[in-house]
């Protein structure tokens, strides 16, 4: 069983001690700390940043964390969020087993509370109406309605994708950073819960056989048509999951290779040589432990 790595899981432990003690006083004196918006240590070259703050811009609020900077309008919606951000972070850098990326560059989240207002920037931006949080240049852009209970790994995702735009800013093919992201955020997240006291356990879906698809689709996707969407994050999960358990040394010089954008079969050829050399090797082994129903745990690779 796999969730995470040995190193991660000993990081992770030692980070929860810290994310329960905030975590239970997010509204009193571990609240986010608020500061002028010509104080922040960083402006965001994002344009969408500059078009989110252009929406009633006297009610925005600003403070910094860590590796953070945050706009928002309550900071009792706002210190959870940066609680969360601030352990993904740690999680994802020990996953990936990386130092922090040169320069001090720190990411923007920008939290919307009000329904109306975030379909305003949807609009602005020309995004989705679908969506209910963007990822952008290493900017994040949300909606935290605070009359509602969020739950789930959907902001630790988010916030994946943050991270590794910190450390490959020439980007990763989609399929691995969807299937990393939920790969990380679904472990990590079971991981937050179960250090708040609560009974959680990562769940990794199967993929029903007639919902397979071949891998030189999958890997090829720069964005799933919108009907298979669903089958195309599960399925490059489970990819990510089976590559990280098979081989996780190796996996992480893939990863690396990736983000130099080489190409996909010759970075397996190069770093899997003895347990499949080829996309339609590795298909053949993970066509079986993608459709295996694990429950919420799952079974190591077998070699």
């Amino acid at each position: 069983m796999h969730r995470l790595s040995t190193a991660t899981l000993a990081a992770t432990i030692s980070i929860l001690s810290n994310v329960t003690a905030q975590d239970t006083a997010v509204i009193g004196l571990n609240s986010l700390t608020e500061i002028e918006f010509s104080q922040l240590s960083q402006r965001d070259p994002n344009p969408l940043g500059e078009k989110a703050l252009a929406i009633h811009p006297d009610q925005w609020k600003h403070a910094e964390t860590e590796h953070f900077i945050y706009h928002f309008v309550h900071d009792y919606v706002a210190t959870p969020v940066s609680v969360e951000a601030e352990f993904h972070y740690r999680v994802v850098a020990k996953e990936i087993e990386r130092d922090e990326p040169p320069g001090d560059i720190k990411s923007h989240i920008y939290i919307f509370e009000n329904p109306q207002e975030w379909h305003e920037f949807q609009a602005l931006g020309k995004l989705e109406p679908w969506t209910g949080g963007i990822h952008s240049e290493g900017s994040l852009f949300i909606q935290r309605d605070p009359s509602y209970k969020f739950s789930g790994n959907t902001l630790g995702h988010e916030i994946v994708h943050l991270v590794m735009h910190r450390f490959y800013t020439a980007g990763i093919p989609r399929w691995l950073d969807e299937g990393f992201a939920q790969y990380i955020s679904k472990d990590a997240h079971a991981s937050y819960q179960r250090a708040r006291g609560y009974i959680s356990k990562p769940h990794s879906e199967s993929i029903p056989p007639q919902d397979f698809m071949p891998l030189s689709t999958l890997t090829a996707f720069t964005y799933p048509p919108s009907d298979r969407v669903h089958a195309f994050y599960n399925e490059s999960e489970r990819l990510v999951r089976f590559l990280a358990e098979t081989d996780k040394p190796n996996f992480l010089k893939l990863l690396d290779a990736l983000g130099r954008h080489q190409p996909f079969e010759n970075a397996l050829a190069e770093f899997y040589p003895t347990r499949f050399s080829t996309i339609s090797a590795l298909e053949e082994k993970f066509r079986d432990y993608a459709s295996k129903d694990f429950g919420s745990s799952l079974q190591q690779a077998s070699n």
